[in-house]
């Protein structure tokens, strides 16, 4: 008879994103995993396998997270110009409440993992590819209705939308400026007009 788990998945899961998050894959090691999560050794690789895995699966969680809110800004806007807003406004105001300055959970594995791990590098090109989707749909939506002018390509300026929010979310690693991130977007605002 199988044993059952004494403890919340979902809840050790959260734990391992956060201190993935704030050490980095390399830096964490299976003895801060088992001290971080507060289970024994032999139940982590029994739930999860091994490191790898379940950085995959901790990535995998905040990508789903983040996705749930996006559409949800997504679904609930009328304006595209203000659903574009309030997306970057989400990513800098997570990142300017973050007193550790970690900066994105995925932008970090980007720049750290991504390079040289092909399953990492496959997940962060498809969380890439749903979130310039994401703004494509919203500028689109924006160009169709005359909100957002239609002489550049939507695919560009979502990209370039995108971008503009990745570089926020890398410089919030050393910068906690508001007035700095808020003329960002005003600038990239101005770009849609």
């Amino acid at each position: 008879m199988a044993r059952t788990k004494d403890f919340d998945e979902n809840e050790v899961l959260t734990k391992a994103i956060q201190l993935f998050w704030h050490k980095g894959y390399n830096a964490t090691s299976m003895q801060d995993l088992v001290d971080g999560l507060g289970i024994s050794r032999s139940s982590l690789y029994d739930t999860y396998g091994d490191k790898h895995t379940l950085y995959l699966k901790a990535l995998e969680s905040y990508q789903l997270a983040g996705n749930a809110r996006i559409n949800e800004i997504i679904n609930q806007s009328t304006s595209a110009k203000e659903t574009v807003i309030k997306l970057l406004e989400l990513a800098t105001n997570d990142l300017l409440g973050d007193q550790q300055q970690k900066g994105c959970f995925l932008v970090n594995a980007e720049v750290e993992v991504a390079p040289h791990d092909r399953e990492v590098n496959k997940l962060v090109c498809q969380n890439e590819q749903q979130m310039e989707a994401a703004f494509f749909q919203v500028i689109k939506k924006g160009q169709e209705s005359g909100e957002i002018k239609n002489t550049q390509d939507a695919l560009q300026l979502a990209r370039f939308v995108f971008n503009a929010m990745k570089g926020m979310q890398v410089t919030a690693k050393t910068s906690a400026d508001a007035a700095s991130f808020a003329s960002i977007i005003q600038l990239t605002i101005a770009v849609l007009d």
